[in-house]
């Protein structure tokens, strides 16, 4: 029995303490911008260059940036709706129709984008006629809004190119854009306390807003003013419409995107989603530009 005790003793002083409970690590403190920043102004800083160049250097090239962001949104847009909600958007009626609205715009103004529209449309209705009455209407329906909400608003984009102050009219219309995203971005950080429309967007703040009239009214004075040597008044009315688009445009694609369960439409630029998620604020801004544009200072 002793021997047997020794033995168990021996083996209680061999054994290793049990090793003390690691505390659990704090949890990453997620950031205020609620995206990867580095990325996102790289990003931005390429895009813009590319926009820029293509400006100054032969103005036309910036249709053709058009159309291919134009024509990579609807890709995306069309295969979210594929692979999460199974609506077919008659894709090749759409893509080639909304090149023609694009294009049709640079030479024919409003009559070619909107001849090119109504045919698209009839497109779609034929090209989904095989396919059933199962989800017809479903997948017509969404064909008709991708046509519209992209290309057509994006023909509005390409018909500020033509007059001889084109530039001018393009830069105009982008620097609000802007101007209202980066004020809203950096008023909405810093102090943003009272959400806007917490159950579209919980992150966008009536401060966020208010930054984004401030910065909107003051690019479109100053841009109006300088380039298009318009009124100052026309530069603020000028202004504030884009924000109110621009934060419109923003709110309804975070709608459908919360409708179809998804953070991003895409993956395309590191930052910032997918191109989708770049043209939400554009797309509506551009036809509201066009008009105010065409008013203030006629072409």
């Amino acid at each position: 029995m002793s021997q047997v005790s020794e033995e168990r003793e021996e083996r209680v002083e061999h054994t290793p303490p049990p090793e003390p409970a690691k505390e659990p690590e704090p949890a990453k403190k997620a950031s205020r911008a609620g995206r990867n920043l580095p990325a996102a102004i790289g990003v931005g800083l390429v895009l813009g260059a590319a926009i820029i160049v293509s400006l100054l250097t032969v103005r036309f090239i910036f249709i053709g940036v058009i159309a291919i962001a134009i024509g990579v949104g609807t890709f995306e847009f069309a295969g979210v709706l594929r692979r999460v909600a199974n609506i077919k958007v008659a894709m090749i009626p759409v893509l080639v129709g909304g090149q023609a609205m694009i294009w049709l715009a640079w030479p024919f103004g409003r009559a070619g984008a909107l001849t090119a529209f109504v045919i698209t449309v009839l497109a779609c209705l034929l090209w989904r006629l095989p396919g059933g009455a199962d989800g017809y209407l479903r997948d017509i329906s969404a064909s008709v809004f991708a046509s519209a909400y992209l290309p057509l608003f994006g023909a509005f984009a390409a018909m500020l190119v033509p007059p001889d102050d084109g530039v001018g009219r393009v830069l105009t219309f982008l620097i609000a854009v802007v101007a209202s995203d980066t004020g809203g971005y950096i008023a909405g950080v810093l102090g943003g306390k009272h959400p806007m429309a917490p159950t579209i967007s919980p992150k966008k703040s009536w401060e966020g807003f208010a930054g984004s009239m401030v910065a909107g009214i003051v690019a479109g004075i100053l841009t109006i003013s300088l380039m298009l040597h318009g009124h100052t008044w026309q530069g603020a009315v000028f202004g504030a419409a884009i924000v109110l688009t621009a934060t419109l445009g923003d709110l309804v694609e975070s709608l459908i995107k919360r409708d179809l369960g998804i953070k991003d439409m895409g993956t395309l630029l590191p930052g910032h989603g997918g191109i989708m998620d770049r043209l939400d604020s554009l797309l509506p801004s551009a036809v509201v530009s066009w008009l105010l544009l065409s008013a203030f200072v006629p072409a």
